[in-house]
């Protein structure tokens, strides 16, 4: 039996890869099948121990992105993606996958055109509400359609309804289970200050980023900070905040980083009293933690689909909403402020963070896959 997965380009597409390959070796493994063999088709391989971890293969083939302005680079990607087409065409040939997970975004469309010229059964995934591109070509002939959200299912048209399931969006498993248990220590922060969480997401935010910064020396004056910066924006955001932060007799309470890896994220998550954040697939980690949230949109994303996706949110009364035109330091430390000091509000958003959670989606999807692939492999 084998089961090609692909996607990728950002952890919003990659994660949630990794957590249906943790299921399904998980359920075979309960249901004593025998171990499938599961293939990652992408551009790049974004973890490979990751990769490693849960047996799977890496396969390359090059794929171009679609800028929605002008740019050379689209004239560019034009040709890479002819070639990952062909390319992709080849390797699955080789490969012969009993059935096709496409998680979207653009490295998933060479691997799921050479599923289609080959009449591999596809099974797609939406994390947002507004379908990408790939994924709304990818519904035409794809036998089932998983979603995040209810509002999806009229995105992808009529004809595409009774092939739809709502399921949420996957989650590797421990990713789901914070780690409350040393965890102060482990992060030298203070277990009796409430401590916010900046989640930027695999590619940072720079408008969060400078918002907190001139906000700092005012929010540590109550609260302790855990700041994922992104990779990209870990040394200027940590070297201003140093400036800003000399003789500060709090600074000690500000912990950053470019990066967590599965522990530090779980630990960060365990002391979490609130958690600021971009409103793409990290929503759904959130929601697993039953953490309040307060959700910053990205202000052009494609189709407004983070606006949509943070107001499906806030609609659970999971968490508030504040939107990049709106957002100043003295907005972000009074609605910051508002949350944590109401036990009310922070009850009221833990509650429906766990309406809104849907936690076993990655097996819902990695049983379909199982059921499929071995009906295709007979």
């Amino acid at each position: 039996m084998k089961i090609l997965l692909t996607g990728g380009g950002t952890g919003g597409h990659f994660y949630p890869v990794i957590a249906v390959a943790e299921a399904i070796n998980q359920i075979s493994k309960e249901e004593k099948l025998l171990p499938p063999s599961l293939y990652f088709m992408s551009e790049k391989p974004y973890n490979v121990e990751l990769l490693y971890e849960h047996s799977l293969k890496f396969v390359q083939v090059p794929a171009g992105k679609i800028r929605p302005y002008f740019s050379f680079l689209n004239f560019l990607d034009f040709f890479k993606t002819g070639w990952g087409i062909v390319k992709a065409i080849f390797r699955v040939f080789t490969i012969y996958p009993d059935v096709i997970f496409g998680k979207g975004g653009y490295a998933s469309f060479p691997a799921l055109f050479a599923g289609k010229l080959f009449r591999i059964p596809v099974i797609i995934h939406e994390s947002d509400i507004v379908p990408g591109k790939v994924n709304l070509w990818a519904s035409k002939f794809a036998e089932k359609i998983a979603v995040s959200f209810p509002e999806s299912i009229e995105n992808f048209g009529p004809k595409n309804t009774d092939k739809i399931a709502v399921v949420g969006n996957p989650i590797r498993e421990n990713v789901m289970k914070p780690l409350r248990s040393g965890a102060h220590e482990f992060l030298k922060l203070n277990e009796n200050i409430p401590t916010i969480f900046i989640l930027g997401g695999s590619q940072g935010s720079k408008i969060i980023n400078d918002t907190l910064l001139q906000a700092l020396p005012r929010l540590l004056e109550k609260y302790q900070i855990i700041h994922q910066t992104g990779k990209t924006n870990f040394k200027e955001t940590k070297m201003i905040a140093d400036v800003i932060l000399t003789n500060n007799k709090f600074k000690d309470r500000y912990k950053t980083f470019e990066y967590l890896d599965e522990l530090a994220l779980r630990m960060s998550a365990g002391v979490a009293s609130i958690v600021v954040s971009r409103a793409g697939s990290s929503i759904f980690e959130i929601a697993s933690w039953k953490t309040p949230a307060i959700l910053i949109p990205i202000r052009e994303s494609h189709k407004d689909h983070q606006r949509k996706n943070a107001f499906a949110y806030a609609r659970f009364g999971a968490g508030s909403v504040i939107e990049e035109i709106n957002l100043t330091p003295s907005v972000l430390y009074s609605e910051i402020s508002r949350i944590l000091d109401d036990a009310g509000v922070m009850k009221k958003m833990s509650a429906g963070a766990e309406k809104f959670a849907k936690v076993d989606s990655a097996k819902k999807i990695a049983r379909e896959l199982l059921r499929i692939a071995l009906q295709h492999e007979s």
